[in-house]
């Protein structure tokens, strides 16, 4: 459902059932109510002028048209629709694939928020969170930055990230209850659907670094490990992919579960070191891409904000 179809249907649902309005009918106060740009608010006034339900008054104002209730429609509440899901999800997926062009781009916000059909303070918000997850960086009066990936850096973390998650699990092996493991192996269990995208639980790592105990390694995933969090998510919405990452961590499950703790290691080293395959193909393709068309599609440019082009001579 899109944001203006779900506006749309959300004050039809008041209008039809005679229920007060949230906000005001102006287009500034259900942009600020519904989060979002004027551009989706108009479609559904359109819309919903269209069918009857509204209309322009003589000073222009939006009115909501009478309605014909019943005794008894005063008294119960609209049967409302489901919100959109959140666009999170989606701009952070979109930036994960334009940071594989390995460019390092700037966003615009009243661009993207556009794109997405949210408001600049909604947009605004997400990309402080995404900041935060270390795929952005805000540079003061310039935007915001993508960080662009790059395959050294991956291959550094990997290494890195297989020492200390190694020493966590070694740390953490007194300190295992046998049912919080069986129930990380269940949710690693792909169901019958044929339909549905597989979800891959990744609570196992988290659960034996928490358990180790140790700050510094917990400081560093905290700090470091947000940015290829989300990398190695956006890989396994590939349902190949997917199963694979299940049946290695089945695998290190299993190991855990009979006390088997050198197979462990080694399952978990398996893991962390060939577990990337589309990752891995990045380096490869990347000089076919084209990110400059990438990027228009997304609403980002490469020249930094504010930063002017050099005049160029007018031919005589």
């Amino acid at each position: 459902m899109s944001m203006a179809m779900y506006i749309k249907d959300d004050l039809a649902a008041h209008l039809q059932s005679g229920c007060q309005l949230p906000v005001q009918l102006t287009l500034g106060s259900l942009a600020e109510h519904y989060q979002v740009s004027f551009t989706p608010v108009r479609a559904a006034v359109a819309e919903l002028i269209d069918e009857g339900l509204l209309k322009k008054g003589p000073n222009k104002r939006l009115v909501a048209t009478p309605q014909q209730s019943s005794e008894d429609s005063g008294d119960s509440e609209p049967l409302l629709p489901e919100p959109p899901r959140d666009p999170y999800q989606k701009i952070a997926s979109d930036l994960v694939r334009l940071s594989l062009r390995g460019q390092p781009i700037y966003l615009r916000e009243e661009a993207t928020a556009e794109k997405y059909d949210i408001s600049r303070s909604a947009i605004r918000n997400i990309l402080h969170r995404l900041a935060g997850e270390g795929i952005l960086n805000h540079i003061p009066r310039r935007g915001w930055r993508l960080q662009p990936f790059r395959q050294d850096d991956l291959q550094a973390y990997i290494e890195i990230r297989e020492v200390l998650e190694l020493k966590a699990l070694e740390l953490a092996r007194p300190k295992f209850e046998t049912k919080e493991l069986q129930r990380i192996l269940q949710a690693n269990t792909p169901g019958n659907s044929t339909t549905q995208p597989l979800t891959v639980d990744e609570s196992l790592h988290d659960y034996f670094i928490s358990l180790s105990g140790n700050t510094y390694i917990q400081d560093f995933f905290d700090r470091q490990g947000r940015y290829y969090r989300l990398l190695f998510e956006w890989e396994d919405h590939d349902n190949d992919v997917a199963l694979e990452t299940m049946r290695q961590h089945r695998e290190i499950i299993t190991a855990l579960l009979d006390k088997k703790w050198a197979r462990a290691c080694k399952a978990l080293s398996h893991h962390i070191l060939n577990n990337h395959p589309i990752l891995s193909q990045i380096e490869r393709t990347a000089s076919a891409a084209r990110p400059v068309s990438a990027a228009k599609n997304l609403a980002v440019k490469q020249r930094p904000p504010g930063r002017k082009p050099r005049d160029q001579k007018s031919k005589a």
